[in-house]
């Protein structure tokens, strides 16, 4: 009985000691851009009230957007966008699930940046599909920041369904590039 009630002390320790380890940092105002070019035009967004959080411990990622958020130059692009192509009352929401693959490397504890690599799935126009992003993490002041440059992530709207009027073609590219750009602080 007493070896037991050791054990027992022994995993509660360890399991207490691990959900101390565990750090989630979150934010509700996260920046999500994105930019599409083409010799016609360039048509620029951007959402500055994405919910992001991290898990430290496993490296567990999520991100969460509202489409009709984003804001555009020009009041009819954001009409064009959330009526013909994003379909914004039918697809509200567009979201990111996903695990840093090399979460080992970053240090939580000591200012720095890292590069890494994000894989998970991303879900916009209620397609889901397997993408792996890469990035960097910046820990700073006891904040971090998760950021991609939209020359390393890009996305093809024919990819989630998204269909562009042969009219339109020229004006949207046939990849978009996307930034994000998410401070994070710790949650208790």
């Amino acid at each position: 009985m007493k070896n037991q009630l050791r054990c027992f002390t022994l995993v509660t320790l360890m399991m207490a000691g691990s959900l101390l380890q565990a750090q989630v940092y979150k934010t509700s105002t996260g920046t999500v851009s994105f930019h599409s070019h083409t010799k016609v035009e360039d048509i620029d967004a951007t959402n500055s009230s994405v919910t992001a959080a991290l898990s430290t411990a496993s490296g567990d990622i999520q991100f969460s957007l509202s489409v009709n958020s984003f804001q555009f130059k020009k009041e009819l692009m954001k009409t064009h966008f959330n009526e013909n192509y994003m379909e914004s009352t039918k697809f509200p929401k567009a979201s990111f699930k996903g695990k840093i693959e090399d979460n080992s490397k970053v240090n939580y504890t000591k200012d720095g940046s890292y590069t890494v690599s994000v894989k998970g799935k991303l879900t916009m126009h209620g397609v889901t599909k397997e993408v792996t992003i890469p990035g960097t993490i910046t820990v700073k002041g006891g904040k971090i920041t998760l950021a991609t440059k939209g020359t390393d992530f890009k996305v093809k709207p024919a990819d989630y369904g998204v269909k562009i009027e042969q009219a339109y073609k020229t004006k949207i590219a046939d990849e978009i590039e996307i930034t994000v750009n998410c401070e994070l602080t710790k949650k208790s």
